[in-house]
């Protein structure tokens, strides 16, 4: 079997943890958490080819690492 890599602070459990979620949670409580999401003002939805989510990934994941070390 192939070794997996997981983003930093990432590993087996927690990804099956997140599987375990998305698949036990109700459409009404779907519906609220992208909802509660919406309504977030320091995020935003945005359409991205899929060809560039590995770069947009990488830019997320350094600025998580460089807003932690400011912190």
């Amino acid at each position: 079997m192939k070794d997996r890599k997981y983003p930093p602070g990432w590993d087996k459990d927690r990804v099956q943890r997140v599987i375990d979620h998305y698949e036990q949670q109700s459409e009404s409580e779907a519906v609220a958490e992208d909802e509660a999401t919406l309504k977030d003002n320091d995020l935003a939805l945005v359409e991205v080819p899929k060809e560039l989510l590995p770069a947009v990934r990488t830019m997320i994941a350094e600025h998580e690492q460089n807003r932690k070390a400011s912190a």
